[in-house]
Parts: C-alpha cells; structure tokens; sequence
C-alpha cells in the first residue's frame, strides 16, 4: 500500500480560473461606478458655486412648484413665468415626491446622475452579450465617459435627463425586433421635450421600414404619425398657451423667419448650406463619429439622430452646433446602441482582430475625452477645496431669512432657491415692481457677465435700488448684499 502511495502522480495544484462577469452583473457595476462618479462631479460643482440660475435655479423653482401642488413657475426666468412655455417638460412633475422629502438643488442633480447613468445599464448587457465581456466593459465604460453625457450632467440639470435612459432601452428593443417594447419606451419621450417627439416619429418609421408583417408596418406609421402630430400640437397649441408671449418662444431661430442670420454676404444660406456651415458643424460630425471608432454609423440606427441633428444644424443658435452643453446627451445612446448593433449583425466585425480595433478605438477615444471633459475634474486638487469666495457667499447669504424675497445675480440664485423666491437682479422694474424684493444680492466675480445678466445691467441695477433707499448690509468679496427699509 505503501509502494502504491509512492508511485501516486502527485498533480501541481493550480489556481481557479478567473471569469469575467455575467452581462446583468457588470452592467450594473458599471451604471453603479458612472452614478457614483456623476454624482461627485455635478454636486462638487454645484459646491463650488459653478451651477446657475440658468439652468439649475429656473428648473429647481418649477420641481418646487410641482412639489407644492402649482403650475411650474419659475421666477428667475421671467416675473409669474410658467415654465411649461418655454419647453413642453410634464415628466419633471415626477421629481415632486423626492424634492418633498428633500428640498434642495442636490435632488435634482441626484436624480439626473442616476438617470444618465441608467443608459449604461442595457447598453453594457447588450455588448457583453453580443461581442463577449470585453466588448460590453468597453463600451458600457464608453457611454458613461462619452462626452455628450458627462457634458449635460456637470452643467446644471436639464429635462433631458429623463429621454437618455429612455433611448437606451429602446434602441436595443429596436434592435431586437421587440416592437411594442420599443414603443412603450420611446412613447413618454413625448413628455420630455417638444421636440423629441420627431424623434418618437423616427422609431415609427424604422418599425414601419424594417418591421415584418402588415401588424408591426402598421404600428410603426401610427407611432411615426403619433410623434408628428405631438410635436406639432406641443409647439403650436400647448406650449403658446402658457407661454406669457402666447407663443413659442424659438421659432425665431429656425430658417426662414425674419431673424434668420445672413450669410457673410448678406443672404440667408440655403437648406443643405446651413446643414454643414459655417465649419463648427463639422466638429460636432467628427465628435458623433468617434466615440465608436465611426463604426457605429454603419447602423440603421443611427437614423433615428436625424431629427435632433436636423433643429440643431438649421437653427441659428450657435452653442446648438458645438459639442458642449447638454444638446448631444440624448445622441450618445443611440450612436452606442447602432455600435452594438452592427457587431451583432456583422461577424466581420466581431472577428478578433478587427473587434479589438474598434475596442481600442473606443477606449482610446473615451480616455481622450475625459481628459477635456469635466470628469477630470475629480482629479483636480482645486474640486476637493472650498475657495474663500464660495465661503463668504455662504455666510452672507446666510444673512436672508428663510420665505423672503430676493433679487440675485446668475451663481448666487441656486443657492437661495429652496428657502426663498428668487428673480434675477438685473431684471426692471426691480424696486419699482408691486411687490419689490425684500433683499438684493450680487456677486460682480460672477463669471456669466454676458448672459442672463450683462455685468452693466447688474451694476446699473444696484445704483437703481441703492437710490430707492436699499440699505447696504454688506460689500466683502466682490459680493454685494441689499436690504429693502
């Protein structure tokens, strides 16, 4: 028996196999690490007084609105302004409950993370069981650092928030020929923004076009006819109707309006001109192609960022053609969703070689972004530190008492909006109005001297109500602090 032990082939022993792990599990790690890292980016931000009466204040005045049972106004934009004029957003009604129970401006930049950070949820999952586990850390990392969504959450909040997740979803029933699931995905975009029901339109039309059998034709043109017909009842019935003006506010920006701006020539440039000039346009194009290494536009999918494009590209606004702001969040998961769906239909694609290019690719470009985009912003000293300024904007508003009235200057606005009713400084009448502000509050250090408030504006205002008798309670720091006798 001894012998028999002896002989034994004594094995080496190994170590356990590492997996990778499942698409449900690493999509929810990933949408769990983009929430965590949006949130510390959107409310340092806001902690460094960096977030705005436009946009952050107007939005946290009409979820306060909500919150209380009323029509969403909101002061900063405009004296008795409803909010439901300048953009047709009932979807924001859905943050009363959560502003109730926490009444501040972290709520609505809360929720914005966790809802920017959903679409990486089927988007991961999708790629992992598409192209394998390396494909979905790839581009479920891609789509939380891409530069559209990082762009929208550190710049206040903004109702697109709820159209990204939203999109996300139903793109992949899209591609998945789950018709009615993708429908009811797509269908409450309606209440997120006017325009966003052409974009509801565009999911119709792809059913209609690729969908098999006279039922899924027929439920595509009825959704492409549904998202027409909201878009137009939104912009020429609902949205006149509480607008002060008793109209929409943005028509002036489109072509073909008599403020249309002239070419360099004096002539207002064509159609298919204004699509691709002047050349700002074109960064924006390279911007959309590259975080999936262009590989995404081989996808029919893509389409269906035509209508968003197509207001953007022909509107006169020049902060739509520029890839900043918030305007490309709502782009993001479509462009990764036509990557992902390519893969799968290509198996040239997803041969070794050719998949690891466009990995990289994606990765490569992602990291680039992050450098110039604001989540390098965790990485900075500066985000960890609380400046002198922001310090004293603090003590000193702590000066206004709860319920009060005040007249603001932009970066000061967000930090008053939850316990006082807040209109901006520089607005007229000022202390001639019915019911003039209780307080004033400027900062001259404000950075936004141009828009909403020109720093002219601001500084001719506050002689205007020092005239009117306003006290000066305090002058430290460039901040200036006003009380009404």
């Amino acid at each position: 028996m001894i012998d028999n032990l002896a002989h034994r082939r004594v094995l080496p022993r190994t170590a356990p196999r590492r997996t990778w792990p499942g698409p449900q599990r690493m999509a929810l790690a990933v949408t769990g690490l983009f929430f965590v890292l949006y949130v510390l980016v959107s409310v340092r931000r806001h902690e460094r007084m960096l977030s705005a009466a436009y946009d952050l204040g107007i939005f946290e005045q009409a979820v306060r609105a909500y919150a209380h049972g009323g029509a969403p106004i909101a002061e900063l934009k405009g004296p008795g302004y409803n909010l439901l004029g300048d953009h047709f957003h009932p979807v924001l009604a859905l943050l009363a409950p959560a502003y109730r129970l926490f009444p501040t401006p972290l709520t609505l930049l809360v929720v914005q993370a966790a809802l920017m950070a959903l679409a990486c949820l089927p988007l991961t999952r999708w790629a992992h069981r598409t192209a394998g586990p390396v494909a979905g850390l790839v581009v479920g990392c891609s789509v939380g650092a891409s530069w559209g969504i990082v762009s929208a959450v550190s710049y206040d909040f903004h109702e697109i928030a709820f159209a990204v997740p939203l999109l996300a979803f139903g793109t992949e029933a899209l591609a998945a020929r789950r018709w009615r699931a993708a429908v009811l995905w797509v269908l409450p975009l309606v209440l997120v923004k006017e325009d966003l029901g052409l974009t509801v339109a565009a999911v119709g039309a792809y059913i209609a076009w690729y969908g098999r059998g006279r039922r899924a034709r027929r439920l595509g043109l009825v959704v492409a006819l549904f998202g027409v017909a909201a878009t137009v009842l939104e912009m020429t019935v609902l949205l006149p109707l509480a607008n002060p003006h008793g109209a929409f506010d943005y028509w002036h920006q489109l072509p073909g309006t008599a403020d249309s701006a002239p070419s360099s020539d004096g002539s207002v440039p064509g159609l298919p001109l204004r699509l691709v000039w002047p050349p700002v346009k074109w960064l924006l194009f390279a911007m959309l192609a590259a975080p999936t290494a262009a590989a995404g536009l081989r996808s029919p999918l893509v389409l269906l960022c035509a209508p968003t494009l197509a207001w953007r590209l022909l509107a006169d606004n020049v902060h739509y053609w520029q890839p900043s702001y918030h305007y490309s969040a709502v782009l993001m998961p479509i462009l990764f969703a036509g990557l992902v769906e390519v893969l799968g239909r290509r198996a040239d694609l997803r041969r070794p070689a050719v998949l690891r290019r466009i990995l990289l690719g994606c990765a490569a470009f992602a990291a680039l972004t992050t450098v110039v985009y604001p989540l390098h912003d965790l990485f900075l000293p500066s985000t960890w530190q609380t400046s002198a300024h922001v310090r004293t904007a603090h003590r000193l508003l702590d000066r206004i008492p709860d319920g009060a009235s005040v007249a603001s200057s932009n970066r000061l606005a967000p930090l008053l909006v939850s316990r006082t009713t807040v209109g901006l400084v520089c607005r007229e009448p000022g202390p001639y109005a019915a019911t003039p502000p209780d307080w004033v509050v400027a900062d001259r250090t404000d950075p936004t001297v141009r828009t909403p408030c020109a720093a002219a504006q601001t500084a001719r205002m506050l002689d205007v109500y020092r005239a009117a008798g306003y006290l000066t309670i305090a002058e430290e720091d460039g901040i200036t602090v006003l009380r009404r006798p």
